[in-house]
């Protein structure tokens, strides 16, 4: 599949029919839950390379304790201070020891080496980088997480969903098998990243000969006028307050499927809409800082963390009325990959 554009402005193209994932009947229809498990900085501040505070991980055990009483495995999505803080690593080598959840890579450019790129908003998305630059980042995080937990993460998330016309190559070249930077129905271009307004909620097969599944992050519009989706959305955004004022009238909302910023009833309603039309991946995430309160504009206190945990029981109450099982990221790559051409085993997927 040959995007459009290289370097700022990336617009992946819709995936080919050819390219969409077909899951097993054996499969059902499933949900898989991605932690963006990285470090604490100010959403508000300027970008630093000296932001690579972990204490939040102190939070982890409970929280994963409280995903496991729903039978939910998470697949942690680590970044370079979290990859090289030995207590960070130490927590995660035990939650992982639940053999479901699993480890994969998530690169945050401005502090993972090497640091040859100017600190800004556009090299904040690491296919702005040169392509060499953004290769070696990418390898010296993947080398730091095999050293840390004795194997290679199979699957990545670029931080802030900047993935680039270069970035498969790459992760090709290193050994991963899936990839989910792509966000459905986003459009980060004013910024200086990519745009995913084409791009499905649902599984497809990308990169070097079709090597790579992508798993986007599913988003629902939901409303009156859902069918505009992100076409709609985006002319809306010319208007002031416009988007506001058709979310309101019930018109048309973009809800993508995480506690952070996105209302309990709109979630609810994109999930029966999702599994109503078909999607049999939903693809849920959220950053591990909201864990505990203070560390993000999601989770500020108390009071927002118990909402946090109240929107993931009536998430999960609701998918289980439905029959969406969870899947860990071992079950999806043996799914998605068993009879496609990325038919390599599984091993170490599970056990990460």
């Amino acid at each position: 599949m040959e995007a459009r554009h290289s370097g700022r402005g990336y617009r992946p193209p819709a995936a080919a029919p050819g390219a969409i994932v077909r899951w097993p009947d054996t499969f059902g229809t499933r949900f898989t839950l991605f932690v963006d498990t990285e470090e604490e900085f100010d959403w508000g501040a300027a970008f630093s390379r000296d932001a690579g505070g972990t204490s939040h991980m102190s939070a982890m055990p409970d929280a994963h304790a409280r995903f496991a009483a729903h039978g939910v495995p998470l697949t942690w999505l680590i970044d370079y201070p979290i990859a090289t803080c030995p207590r960070a690593v130490e927590i995660l080598r035990g939650l992982i020891g639940d053999g479901r959840s699993a480890i994969g890579t998530q690169l945050h450019p401005w502090v993972n080496p090497p640091f040859d790129e100017d600190l800004s908003a556009a090299n904040s998305f690491a296919a702005n980088l040169p392509g060499p630059l953004e290769a070696q980042k990418l390898a010296t995080l993947t080398q730091a997480i095999a050293v840390a937990f004795g194997v290679r993460p199979p699957i990545y998330r670029a931080g802030r969903y900047g993935i680039g016309p270069n970035s498969f190559a790459t992760l090709a070249r290193l050994g991963y098998r899936a990839d989910t930077s792509m966000r459905s129905g986003y459009d980060y271009s004013r910024d200086g990243g990519p745009d995913f307004s084409a791009i499905p909620n649902h599984a497809f097969r990308t990169g070097p000969a079709e090597t790579i599944v992508e798993l986007p992050l599913t988003t629902v519009f939901t409303g009156t006028l859902r069918r505009g989706g992100a076409m709609l959305h985006r002319r809306l955004g010319s208007v002031p307050r416009g988007r506001g004022a058709a979310a309101r009238l019930g018109l048309l909302s973009r809800v993508a499927l995480t506690p952070e910023d996105m209302p309990l009833d709109e979630a609810l309603e994109a999930v029966r809409i999702a599994v109503g039309e078909g999607v049999r991946l939903l693809n849920f995430s959220f950053h591990s800082p909201s864990i505990q309160p203070g560390h993000t504009p999601y989770v500020r206190d108390a009071a927002d963390l118990a909402a946090f945990w109240r929107w993931w029981d009536a998430v999960f109450a609701l998918l289980g009325r439905l029959g969406v099982a969870p899947a860990s990221l071992a079950e999806i790559l043996d799914a998605a990959c068993g009879a496609g051409p990325t038919s390599a085993t599984a091993a170490g997927a599970g056990g990460l």
